[in-house]
């Protein structure tokens, strides 16, 4: 009896890794400038806090450090990524998912004017802490307005906007009036006393203004959507607490502008807008945890479901950081250590969800995921997605 011998079986190809996703600059879209903000806020939120660690100051002169640093280079990638693909640029004027995120870049400009004054004064001493911000503050507040004018006015003369489909992405563009009111009374003292002053402070209140009652009309559609149309899709669900900036920003501006009223205005005004400081500020921030908790529960039902990292993670810092900064204008105006504790609570949630996010955007970055063509870049100009990458 004979016996075949059957050869060995060639040996099996060694894997290959799977190819690094191209990175172009095509796709920086401007809801990269939210990575800005979130890092900012850091620093702001954790200057407001009555903490006095040891070497916690440090850290948030690094984290401002951090956030300019940022800023500058995305400054120069988003000229690049204009003058390279203007088309692009353009385009994403065009299309509903992504002009919202117009706003983002005059809000990272002011956020970090903001972290300028009141954390990196420490390194570049008060002169040039207080011209840096008062260039960004400028600046940020001028393109805020160009941005709560245009977008909406694309989005009804030129997108294409499906019924059921409003976002809270919708609210981007007209919270950087709210953010320069925030931080504007910062620069009060630092304008000469009389009509300047005065000026500067009422020019704030009218910029409350302006993004308040925007806000009122955007967030009656967000809940509308919500109620008739179901959870927004899982990369999108993180948006939801893009609602807490207007609120969080506006509980923080009208303590800042309490603040500052007495040396800008008379007694009795001065008196007065420091009471509205309480008046507007605890119904609004208890209304900004309600929503916190609505959007923490619609978090995690969609984390349960799989939600996947996309840029929306962002939404989890700037918003959280402008309730931190409205509780703690809220600690200082009653005295109340509620008011100081639910801050530091919530700078303890900010921190751990910049930590989170900023790892996940790194890894992100290098592997070239989140620069890569988006798999929505196919689809028709006026669909209404919100933009994940």
């Amino acid at each position: 009896m004979s016996s075949v011998v059957q050869p060995p079986a060639p040996p099996l190809p060694a894997s290959r890794p799977e190819p690094r996703a191209r990175v172009s600059l095509r796709h920086l879209g401007p809801n990269w400038y939210a990575a800005v903000m979130g890092t900012a806020i850091v620093a702001t939120a954790g200057a407001a806090l009555p903490l006095r660690l040891p070497g916690f100051r440090a850290v948030l002169v690094g984290v401002w450090a951090l956030s300019a640093v940022m800023l500058a280079v995305l400054l120069a990638a988003r000229a690049l990524h204009w003058a390279r693909h203007p088309d692009r640029a353009r385009a994403d004027l065009r299309d509903p998912a992504v002009a919202p995120f117009q706003g983002c870049p005059p809000m990272a400009l002011l956020a970090v004017g903001a972290a300028t004054l009141v954390v990196g004064r420490d390194v570049i001493g008060d002169g040039a802490a207080v011209a840096a911000d008062l260039v960004l503050f400028t600046v940020g507040t001028a393109a805020g307005l160009v941005t709560a004018v245009v977008i909406p006015y694309l989005m009804v003369t030129r997108h294409r906007i499906e019924p059921g489909s409003a976002s809270p992405v919708w609210l981007l563009p007209l919270v950087p009036p709210m953010v320069s009111a925030a931080v504007g009374p910062l620069l009060v003292p630092h304008v000469p006393a009389g009509q300047w002053r005065e000026t500067l402070l009422l020019g704030c209140y009218a910029l409350f203004g302006i993004s308040l009652l925007a806000t009122l009309i955007v967030l009656p559609l967000v809940f509308g959507r919500l109620v008739h149309h179901g959870p927004l899709p899982l990369a999108a669900t993180p948006a939801l607490l893009l609602v807490l900036g207007p609120l969080g920003q506006s509980v923080t501006a009208v303590g800042q502008l309490g603040d500052a009223a007495p040396g800008a205005v008379r007694a009795p005004y001065a008196q007065a807008l420091g009471a509205l400081s309480v008046l507007y500020g605890v119904p609004v921030l208890g209304f900004a945890l309600l929503w916190l908790a609505l959007a923490g529960a619609m978090v995690v039902r969609a984390a349960r479901r799989g939600m996947p990292f996309a840029m929306t993670w962002w939404a989890f810092t700037f918003p959280v950081g402008t309730c931190v900064t409205g509780a703690q204008a809220l600690a200082r105006h009653t005295g109340l250590a509620v008011y100081g504790a639910a801050a530091v609570g919530l700078y303890v949630l900010l921190v751990a969800a910049w930590l989170v996010t900023g790892v996940r955007t790194l890894r992100g970055l290098f592997s070239g995921r989140l620069l890569a063509a988006p798999p929505r870049a196919q689809q028709a100009p006026g669909s209404t997605k919100v933009r994940t990458t």
